[in-house]
C-alpha cells in the first residue's frame, strides 16, 4: 500500500504539472516541457508546414526532457539503499531550483526567441528529472504529468466494464489536479503574466522537497529507488 503523504506529494506535483503545461503551452509557444507525447505531434504539425507551432522549440523540449531524465535515472542508482524521502527530496529540490531559474529568466532577462528557448529547455530538464524519479518510484497511477493510462483505468477498470473501480479515487484525483493546475496557470498567466505561475511552483515544489529531506533521516528498509526490474514488477500489478 502506498503512504498516504506520497500519494499527497504526488497530487500536488500533478498540481504543478497542469501549471507547467499551462505556462508552456500558453505563454511560450504551443509547446509542452512536460507532456513528450504533445511534443512528438507539434513536430509532425511543424513537418507539414501547419502554422503555430515551432520544431526548434519542440525540439529543445524534447532534448531537454531526454537532459534531465538521464540525470534523475542517474540520481536514482547514486541514491539506491538510501532513504527514499532522501531521494524524492533531491530529485524535487532540483526540479524547484531549476523552475525558479525560469522564473528568474522570464523576469530578468529581455524576451526573445533567446529567452524563450533557454527557458524551455530549463522547465523540459526539470520535468524529465522530475518524471525520471517518479516513474522509478512506481506507484501506480500516479504519473504527474500525463492522464492517458489515469483515464483508460478509470474506464476499462469500472463496474461497467465488469471491474470493481480500483484505484477509482486516486485516478479521478490525478485527472482533477491536473484540471486544477491548469486553470490556475493559465488563470495567472493570462492576468498576471509567466513569472507568478513559475514562481509559485517553484514555492510549492521547494516545500515538498523540504519535507521530504526533513523527513528522511535514516532509511527504512525496502524505501529505496527500485531497480528497473522492480519498476516492471510493480507496473504488472498496478
Amino acid at each position: 500500500m502506498t503512504p498516504r503523504p506520497l500519494l499527497a506529494a504526488l497530487l500536488a506535483l500533478t498540481v504543478v504539472g497542469g501549471v507547467l503545461d499551462a505556462v508552456s503551452y500558453l505563454g511560450l509557444g504551443h509547446v509542452f516541457t512536460a507532456n513528450m507525447t504533445g511534443n512528438v505531434v507539434i513536430l509532425g504539425f511543424s513537418a507539414t508546414g501547419a502554422a503555430g507551432f515551432s520544431a526548434p522549440a519542440s525540439s529543445l523540449a524534447l532534448a531537454g526532457f531526454l537532459f534531465g531524465a538521464l540525470l534523475g535515472g542517474r540520481f536514482g542508482t547514486a541514491m539506491a539503499g538510501r532513504s527514499r524521502r532522501l531521494w524524492l527530496g533531491g530529485a524535487l529540490a532540483a526540479e524547484a531550483l531549476l523552475t525558479g531559474v525560469a522564473a528568474g529568466l522570464v523576469a530578468g532577462v529581455p524576451g526573445g526567441e533567446g529567452r524563450r528557448f533557454t527557458v524551455i529547455t530549463v522547465l523540459a530538464v526539470a520535468m524529465g528529472v522530475r518524471v525520471a524519479t517518479v516513474r522509478a518510484l512506481a506507484v501506480p497511477d500516479m504519473m504527474t504529468t500525463i492522464l492517458t493510462r489515469v483515464l483508460t483505468g478509470i474506464a476499462a477498470d469500472s463496474r461497467l466494464a465488469g471491474g470493481s473501480d480500483t484505484r477509482l479515487g486516486r485516478r479521478v484525483g490525478s485527472v482533477l489536479a491536473m484540471a486544477l493546475g491548469a486553470t490556475a496557470g493559465g488563470w495567472l498567466l493570462l492576468h498576471h503574466g509567466p513569472v507568478w505561475p513559475l514562481a509559485l511552483a517553484s514555492c510549492c515544489v521547494a516545500l515538498l522537497a523540504a519535507g521530504c529531506l526533513a523527513a528522511g533521516t535514516g532509511r527504512t528498509p525496502g524505501t529505496g529507488p527500485r531497480t528497473g526490474r522492480g519498476v516492471r514488477r510493480a507496473r504488472r500489478r498496478g
